[in-house]
C-alpha cells in the first residue's frame, strides 16, 4: 500500500502501514521507558508495575496488528480497528486498561478519516472516553495528559501539525501533574502513566514526520535506569534537593516514591488488598449496573470496551465479590487477580543473595502451576487463547532471582517469544537456557530429572534429553467446521492432536483418549503422564489408567490434576 508523503517526508494521511509503524514504534518507547515509569509509580499503587503493564498493552495491540498483515493486505478502519481491539484484550492494570480505552475512542474516529483533522478528533474522542470510562475521574494523571493533548490540537491542521502539537501539549501537562495531584508532589515526580502517553504520543510523532522527538536529559534518564538496575527502582532516586532528570524537558524525579504515605491518596497497607482483572462478555446495561457494584467494593474502577466485550479492572478486599458481581453482569474470563502484598514481596529489591539456579515453566490451569511450583520452579500461567508476552517471561526470570535459569516455554508457538525473553535476561547478566519444550508434559519430564547441585550444562542436557523422549498428545473441542489432517470436524467434535497434528476426530471425551492412547503407545513407551483438567467426566483419568493397565502390562501411569484453565487432557508418552 503506497503512503502519502509530502516532498519533506512528513505524512498526510495517516493510512495502514502508518498505524502498523505507530503501533511498532511505541512498544519499541515503552520498552526503553519501562524500568523509569515502574521506579516513578506512586499512585493509584506504588507497586512499579505502570511500565511493565503498558508495554504489555502496547505489544497485545502490537501483535493484533501484526496478525491482521500476516493474513491480508488492510486498510486504515481494519488496522485501527485490530489495534484497539488488541489492548482492549492484552489492556494490563489500571494504566493499561486507560491507554485501550484511548487507542478505541482514536480508532472509532480513525477509520472514518486519516488526515489531521481526523486525528485532532480522534483524540479529543479517545480523551472523552477515557475520562467516563474511569469511575470518578482525577486529575494529575493519564486522564489529565490525555485531555491537554486533544485540547492542544483541538483546531486541526495537517497531520504533523496535530501530532506536534498533541505531542507538545501531552509534555507540557505531564510536567505540571505534581503539582495537581499531592501524592505526586510529594514523591517529586510525574504521574507514571502519563509519561507512558508521552512516550506513545512521541511515537506517533515519529511515524508522521519522520524525526524523533526532541528529548533533553539523557544522561539523566541512563542514571535513573542504573539506580533500577541496581536494585534501586523505588529508593534513592533522588535525594531531596537534588534530582535525576528524565528524558523530558524541565521534569525532574525528586525523592523516594516508596516514602509516600498511605493516607488515602495513594494505596498503602490501608488499600484495598488485590487488583481484580477480567475480560466480560455483557450487555451495556449489565454493565452499567457492574460499575455500580464494583464501586461499592473498592476503587481504582475503570471498565472499558463496548459492543458485547468489556475489559475490567478494580481494586477491591474482596476478589470473590468482584468476580461474582461479573458473573452476575455476563460471561468474565481471562480473569487476573493480583494481591498486592505478595506481589510487592516478589519483585522487591534487596530480596537477598541470588539462587544459583532457577527452573521458569510456563504452565496452563492452576494445578499446574502448584504442582511445578512445588517443584522450586517459578511458573506463568497460559490461558487458553492468551500466551503469555515476552516481557511476563521476562519478569518471571527477574522473580526466580536466581544466576542461572531454565526457560521452559511448554508451548510450539512460544519459542521465538521465549527466545527473545532469554535473551534479554542474558543481557540483564542471567545467564538463561531455553529448552524448547513443546508441551506441558514435556516440561513435566524435564523438572523431574533437574537437579541444582549439578553442573549447569550437565543440568539442561539432562532434562533436554528428557523433554525430547516425551511424545506429547492434546485433546480439545472443535470450536467450528475445520478441514484437518484427520478429516473435516464439526464443531464439539472432540479432536485428538499428536505432536501437534489432529490425527483423531471423535464425539466422546474418553473414547477419544482411548484411541489416541493407542496410537502413542503402539510405537513403545514406558510412562504415560495423564494432565487432567477441572471440566472432563468424572472418572476420566481412572478410566484411562484401566485402559493401560489392561493393554500394556508394562507401562506405568502417572495423573496430575491441572486444575481450572487448562486443556481437557494432556498425554505424554516416555
Amino acid at each position: 500500500m503506497s503512503r502519502a508523503l509530502q516532498s519533506d517526508e512528513e505524512l498526510v494521511e495517516l493510512d495502514a502501514e502508518a498505524v502498523r509503524s505507530w503501533c511498532a514504534r511505541a512498544l519499541d518507547a515503552l520498552g526503553r521507558e519501562r524500568e523509569a515509569i515502574d521506579a516513578i509509580n506512586v499512585y493509584p499503587v506504588a507497586d512499579g508495575d505502570t511500565g511493565t503493564n503498558l508495554y504489555l498493552t502496547a505489544e497485545a495491540a502490537h501483535d493484533a496488528v501484526e496478525a491482521v498483515f500476516a493474513v491480508s493486505a488492510p486498510d486504515t478502519a481494519e488496522t485501527v480497528r485490530a489495534m484497539a481491539h488488541g489492548a482492549l484484550l492484552g489492556a494490563r492494570g489500571n494504566s493499561g486498561t486507560i491507554l485501550a480505552q484511548l487507542l478505541r475512542g482514536m480508532a472509532a474516529v480513525l477509520a472514518e478519516g486519516r488526515d489531521g483533522d481526523h486525528l485532532a478528533r480522534a483524540l479529543a474522542e479517545a480523551a472523552a472516553a477515557a475520562r467516563q470510562a474511569v469511575a470518578h475521574p482525577v486529575e494529575g494523571t493519564v486522564l489529565t495528559v490525555a485531555s491537554a493533548a486533544a485540547d492542544r490540537c483541538a483546531g486541526g491542521g495537517t497531520l504533523a501539525e496535530v501530532a506536534t502539537r498533541a505531542h507538545d501539549g501531552a509534555r507540557t501537562a505531564l510536567e505540571a501533574t505534581p503539582g495537581l495531584l499531592d501524592v505526586l508532589g510529594r514523591a517529586g515526580v510525574v504521574d507514571a502513566g502519563g509519561r507512558g502517553l508521552v512516550a506513545v504520543l512521541g511515537a506517533l510523532l515519529e511515524t508522521v514526520t519522520g524525526r524523533a522527538p526532541d528529548l533533553a536529559g539523557t544522561a539523566g534518564d541512563e542514571e535513573a535506569r542504573a539506580r533500577v538496575a541496581d536494585g534501586g527502582a523505588h529508593n534513592g532516586l533522588a535525594t531531596a534537593g537534588g534530582g535525576v532528570t528524565t528524558a523530558l524537558d524541565g521534569v525532574r524525579l525528586l525523592g523516594d516514591p516508596r516514602a509516600v504515605p498511605a493516607d488515602g491518596t495513594c494505596h498503602g497497607e490501608a488499600g484495598p488488598a488485590y487488583e481484580v482483572i477480567y475480560l466480560l462478555e455483557a450487555e451495556d446495561a449489565a454493565v452499567e449496573l457492574l460499575r455500580g457494584r464494583l464501586d461499592a467494593l473498592g476503587d481504582s474502577l475503570v471498565v472499558v470496551g463496548g459492543d458485547g466485550l468489556w475489559n475490567v479492572h478494580v481494586h477491591v478486599d474482596d476478589a470473590g465479590a468482584a468476580v461474582e458481581a461479573g458473573v452476575e453482569a455476563g460471561r468474565p474470563h481471562r480473569i487476573r487477580i493480583t494481591h498486592f502484598a505478595a506481589d510487592a514481596a516478589a519483585t522487591a529489591p534487596g530480596r537477598g543473595e541470588r539462587a544459583q539456579r532457577a527452573v521458569v515453566a510456563v504452565v496452563p490451569g492452576e494445578g499446574l502451576a502448584g504442582l511445578c511450583a512445588e517443584a522450586g520452579a517459578t511458573t506463568v500461567r497460559s490461558r487458553p487463547g492468551e500466551p503469555p508476552a515476552g516481557e511476563e517471561l521476562v519478569e518471571a526470570i527477574r522473580r526466580a532471582h536466581a544466576r542461572e535459569v531454565v526457560l521452559l516455554p511448554n508451548d510450539t508457538e512460544l519459542r521465538q517469544t521465549a527466545a527473545a525473553a532469554a535473551e534479554r535476561a542474558r543481557a540483564e547478566g542471567i545467564r538463561v537456557a531455553l529448552i524448547p519444550t513443546r508441551a506441558a508434559v514435556q516440561g513435566i519430564a524435564a523438572l523431574a530429572v533437574h537437579e541444582p547441585d549439578r553442573r549447569f550444562d550437565e543440568d539442561v542436557v539432562a532434562m533436554t534429553a528428557a523433554a525430547g523422549a516425551t511424545r506429547y498428545a492434546e485433546l480439545a473441542v472443535a470450536e467450528r467446521q475445520s478441514f484437518t489432517s484427520a478429516g473435516v470436524c464439526q464443531a464439539g467434535d472432540i479432536l485428538g492432536l499428536i505432536e501437534g497434528d489432529v490425527a483423531v476426530i471423535g464425539k466422546d471425551l474418553t473414547e477419544t483418549a482411548r484411541t489416541v492412547l493407542d496410537r502413542m503407545l503402539s510405537a513403545g513407551g514406558e510412562l504415560v503422564t495423564l494432565v487432567v483438567a477441572d471440566d472432563t467426566p468424572p472418572g476420566l483419568a481412572s478410566d484411562l489408567e484401566r485402559h493401560v493397565r489392561r493393554g500394556y502390562l508394562a507401562v506405568d501411569t502417572t495423573t496430575y490434576h491441572a486444575g481450572a484453565g487448562a486443556p481437557p487432557l494432556l498425554i505424554g508418552v516416555e
